[in-house]
C-alpha cells in the first residue's frame, strides 16, 4: 500500500519491442550500463538460453538488478520460463499466471515472483476483468508466498487509471506497472498511482522520449525523480 514517504518509482528497462526482445539487446545494454536505471530486463522469447545469461551476467557486472518477464499463460510455459530465469540468475520474475509450481520454484532459487493479475491474452498482452476481482486475486498471491504484481494496466480493456491507482492501494506489496507507457502524460498518471515500479521497452525503440535510447533513458529517470 501506499505511504506517506515513498520513493519515485523505479523504472525497469525492457529490451523489448512487441513483447518480444530485441535481437541486438546486448548491444543497447551496452550503450546504456552507465544510464541512471538500475533496474533492466527483457522477455523469454527470442534469444537463446545461452544470449540470455551473457546478458544477464554483463548486467550483474554493471550493479544491476535483472527482470525476466514471461508472457506465457499455461502453466507449463510459464514453468519454463521461471527455469530460465533461474539458469541466468535473474533477480526478480515478472509475468506468468500464478501457479504453485512457478511460487514453489522461484522460492528454491530466491527469485522475487510477480505474477500477472487478471484475464490476460495475446501478444502483446491484452487484460480483461474487473478491478475488485484483480485486487482480490492480487491478494491471495500475495498471501502465498509472491513477491508483488506484475500489472498490465495500460492494457486493460476498462479504465487504466482507476486499475493502477486501485490495486496499488490495494495491496500491501509491490506493483510494476508493465507495458504500453509511452508519453509523459502516462508518466505523470504512473507518479499519481506511485507504485513500486514501471517497465518502457517498446516506446524507447520508437523513440517516443525523443534522443538515443540511453539520453531517452536518463531523461525519463529524471523527470520521474523530480
Amino acid at each position: 500500500m501506499k505511504t506517506a514517504q515513498q520513493s519515485p518509482p523505479e523504472l525497469i528497462v525492457m529490451l523489448t519491442w512487441h513483447d518480444y526482445t530485441v535481437e541486438n539487446a546486448a548491444q543497447v545494454f551496452e550503450q546504456c550500463k552507465d544510464s541512471k536505471a538500475k533496474f533492466w530486463g527483457f522477455k523469454e522469447h527470442p534469444l537463446s538460453l545461452e544470449q540470455m545469461k551473457e546478458i544477464y551476467s554483463r548486467m550483474k557486472q554493471c550493479g544491476k538488478t535483472t527482470f525476466l518477464e514471461v508472457v506465457a499463460y499455461s502453466e507449463v510455459e510459464g514453468l519454463e520460463g521461471a527455469k530460465i530465469a533461474a539458469e541466468c540468475g535473474c533477480d526478480v520474475l515478472m509475468g506468468t499466471k500464478f501457479f504453485d509450481s512457478i511460487n514453489a520454484l522461484c522460492r528454491v532459487h530466491g527469485i522475487k515472483y510477480m505474477p500477472f493479475v487478471g484475464d490476460v491474452t495475446g501478444r502483446p498482452s491484452v487484460l480483461e476483468g474487473t478491478i475488485d476481482g484483480m485486487i482480490a486475486e492480487a491478494r491471495s498471491y500475495i498471501e502465498q508466498g509472491a513477491y508483488g504484481i506484475d500489472l498490465l494496466g495500460y492494457r486493460f480493456t476498462g479504465d487504466a487509471i482507476a486499475l493502477n491507482e486501485a490495486l496499488v492501494v490495494g495491496i500491501d506489496a509491490p506493483v510494476c506497472i508493465a507495458g504500453s507507457i509511452d508519453s509523459y502524460a502516462r508518466l505523470d498518471e504512473v507518479k499519481r498511482a506511485a507504485p513500486w515500479a514501471y517497465t518502457i521497452g517498446g516506446a524507447f525503440f520508437e523513440n517516443k522520449f525523443n534522443g538515443t535510447f540511453l539520453e531517452q533513458v536518463n531523461k525519463v529517470c529524471e523527470y520521474m525523480s523530480r
